[in-house]
């Protein structure tokens, strides 16, 4: 049937209709994608742009710079030196078994540290730089750069360490630095970045310890560029860290020296403090050891050596030490007994050479006894009995409270490592310590430093200082931090009457320049070098009735470590103190011989 004019014009319109409909969804779809398009590649281009360059570039931290410790004279006591070591990185060395043996094969490593590099380039990201090796001599460093081709993964710098000039001169005092330990990171919320670099070293003992943040500095960084399997193809930009600050302690690195070298052997320390405003100008403990083997990792052997050592050179024994004080504790007990009213410096105490109460004898040093005695000769000649009698009438809680206004019983705040407190015993100390109440036996030992009774030589010192000078000064051993000098603080009066302290400043000058003082042999014939002093001898074992009967067995001939603590304490010069100085040697015997002032 042939179709009519009018079947094919609606045809063309039905048509034309479909043609419309379908150019106008595509028309719509277009709209769409070039919106999207739009949308992505213009009002969303910097968003992109960023995480495409996040993709491409990586942030690294750079260490900063640590800051030095000088002695008061400026002189560099903990520093940083060039460092060539060399890093490895997992990613980019693949094998890395057989990279750590071919590196073995060109500078000195034992099978042992090739191993713990292995272990600890294993556990830790593939793209985290791992120090295998450093402190190299230039010769190895240029071995392992001129093989870097055979070395994949492996990247020769040039860093700082830390480095300690004068080695066993201020061991206890600075410390020295180590690698960031788990322990170190317990209890910090929000650790600094820089603490999770592998063998980034931070303090561990001493000022760099408790200055750590002071010295430490802030991090660098520099921005390179990565291929997309993470290797490194370029350094883009590098922005340096800011250094740490520099700290300068208020001791005298010569004056230190000295003292270390003094005391050699021995296992004693010795501190000296300006009297005028508590700065530490010495404080050396006997024996020491080289901080810088700890920098470097100390061996099994070394580390052996010096915890087996009976006289513990790894021990700070000038802060950390506590022993009894023994005769250098009768200065508290004369002041205490002198603001009590209980004897003035002309009473006279009748010394036979013992007392005796509640069916025991309290043996003074001089076994014939010193007869009668006042308060310059009791402290010159070191009369025990004279304190046994007038600590009976002033009583613990007096003699403790004069005690804690010398220093002792208390912890001073210094940058140091295991500052002891001491003990500064009373009544209520012993409450509550022993749940028991405090007898007169106890006083009659406290009055000559015996029994409960504990100091340090930083205490001894500070307590000397306060009898020279009259004030309450405080130690110091921080004095600038870079160029900016610290504020010294005025220290307040003592509250005790001048003429008192005066009193006893006249006994112990007695003790070196008098005639039958105990530390006459240390008399310095210069006028202009006069000093005073008290000496001491605190017991480490006790005398039985048979052997004080039989007569006493003299420390010569006794085990080092049954002999005496040796003690002296003094300051200089006498009419005009200036220094104060606390000496314990342990072991050394008795004090007016084995802790004589230098």
């Amino acid at each position: 049937m042939r179709r009519t004019a009018r079947d094919s014009e609606e045809s063309n319109q039905r048509l034309n209709r479909r043609t419309l409909m379908l150019g106008g969804a595509m028309g719509a779809m277009i709209a769409v994608l070039g919106a999207r398009m739009r949308y992505l590649q213009v009002d969303q281009a910097d968003e992109f742009k960023l995480l495409a360059e996040e993709n491409r570039i990586n942030i690294r931290l750079i260490p900063p710079v640590r800051g030095l410790i000088q002695d008061r004279n400026g002189k560099v006591i903990a520093g940083n030196e060039q460092n060539y070591r060399v890093v490895i990185t997992r990613e980019a060395a693949g094998d890395v078994d057989l990279v750590m043996r071919r590196l073995a094969s060109i500078i000195p490593m034992t099978a042992e540290e090739m191993q713990q590099s292995i272990d600890e380039v294993n556990s830790l990201s593939a793209f985290v730089p791992v120090t295998v090796a450093e402190r190299l001599s230039w010769a190895d460093f240029s071995k392992v750069a001129l093989n870097a081709p055979a070395l994949p993964g492996v990247v020769p710098e040039v860093g700082q360490s830390r480095h300690y000039p004068l080695d066993t001169d201020f061991a206890h005092v600075v410390g020295y630095v180590g690698p960031v330990s788990e322990k170190d990171l317990e209890g910090v919320e929000n650790p600094d970045p820089l603490l999770k670099i592998p063998k980034f070293q931070i303090g561990k003992i001493g000022v760099e310890k408790w200055m750590e943040d002071t010295l430490r500095g802030e991090a660098g960084t520099k921005r390179i560029e990565v291929n997309s399997a993470g290797r490194v193809m370029r350094e883009l930009e590098r922005q340096e860290g800011v250094p740490g600050l520099d700290i300068r302690l208020t001791i005298d690195a010569d004056i230190q020296n000295f003292a270390q070298a003094r005391l050699g052997g021995e296992s004693a320390a010795v501190v000296v403090v300006d009297v005028t405003n508590g700065d530490i100008v010495c404080i050396a403990s006997a024996p020491s050891f080289d901080p810088n083997l700890f920098v470097r990792g100390i061996s099994h052997t070394d580390y052996k050596t010096l915890t087996e050592n009976d006289h513990r050179p790894l021990a700070n024994k000038t802060v950390s030490g506590a022993y009894p004080p023994g005769s250098t504790f009768k200065l508290v007990t004369a002041l205490a007994a002198l603001e009590a009213g209980v004897v003035t410096p002309d009473t006279k105490v009748s010394c036979p050479g013992y007392i005796e109460f509640g069916g025991r004898r309290f043996h003074c040093w001089k076994r014939g006894g010193h007869g009668t005695v006042r308060l310059e000769r009791s402290l010159a000649e070191s009369c025990d009995v004279y304190y046994y009698e007038v600590a009976q009438k002033v009583g613990i809680d007096k003699i403790a409270e004069m005690g804690r206004r010398m220093g002792l019983g208390h912890k001073f705040d210094l940058p140091m490592s295991a500052v002891t407190d001491g003990i500064m015993p009373d009544k209520a100390w012993m409450l509550e310590r022993y749940k028991q109440e405090w007898r007169i036996g106890d006083t009659i030992n406290a009055s000559i430093g015996q029994g409960y009774v504990l100091a340090s030589p930083l205490q001894l010192a500070m307590m000397t200082a306060r009898v020279a000078s009259g004030r309450a000064v405080v130690p110091r051993l921080v004095r600038m931090i870079n160029d900016k000098e610290l504020p010294v603080v005025e220290a307040p009066p003592l509250d005790v009457p001048p003429e008192y302290l005066a009193a006893v400043r006249g006994g112990m000058n007695a003790v070196v320049n008098g005639e039958h003082g105990t530390g006459k042999s240390s008399r310095v014939v210069d006028p202009t070098m006069i000093f005073a002093g008290k000496s001491g001898t605190s017991q480490v074992r006790n005398i039985s009735k048979a052997e004080r009967e039989a007569g006493v067995i003299s420390n010569d001939d006794l085990p080092w470590n049954r002999r005496d603590h040796a003690l002296f304490v003094g300051f200089a010069p006498y009419d005009a103190p200036r220094y104060a100085v606390a000496v314990v040697v342990e072991h050394g015997g008795g004090g007016s011989a084995g802790s004589r002032p230098c």
